[in-house]
């Protein structure tokens, strides 16, 4: 399981080291993806096939919005494996796409992490901490 916020840096290379305790379970590669908030998402590889890729081709192909979205994740996908210091590359085009600058934060979110510039980071942690009871609530309700 992916948890926490690590603050990190992009190098000059356009890499991203990955916190030291998740590097044993991105051992067999990673899918770096467009994330739908705006930022970059990082999938071990077989999560990424038995749940982001399972998903997305049950998705009908007669749909404009179906093949939208696979558009929009598979396109912008690339795979890589971390180096010995538990570095990614992030592609140009991911980069744009999140806005990143060279002080970005990976956060943990149980089955993935997510990469975010720093300050876009906490700006939408400030959004979501002002709706985030509302927001429970609201999932709680759909359960019952």
């Amino acid at each position: 399981m992916f948890t926490g916020e690590h603050e990190h840096t992009i190098d000059d290379k356009s890499r991203v080291t990955l916190p030291a305790r998740f590097r044993p379970a991105l051992s067999d590669g990673v899918v770096l993806s467009r994330g739908l908030d705006g930022q970059v998402d990082v999938y071990p590889l077989g999560v990424w096939g038995s749940q982001v890729q399972a998903r997305l081709s049950e998705l009908d192909a007669f749909s404009r919005e179906a093949r939208d979205l696979r558009r929009f994740l598979f396109a912008g996908a690339t795979e890589d494996e971390p180096d010995k210091q538990g570095r990614v590359l992030v592609p140009p085009a991911l980069i744009r796409h999140a806005g990143l600058g060279k002080e970005v934060v990976v956060a943990g979110l149980d089955d993935h992490l997510e990469i975010w510039d720093r300050s876009r980071w906490a700006e939408r942690l400030k959004a979501v901490e002002g709706s985030v009871d509302d927001v429970a609530e609201r999932l709680a309700e759909k359960r019952s």
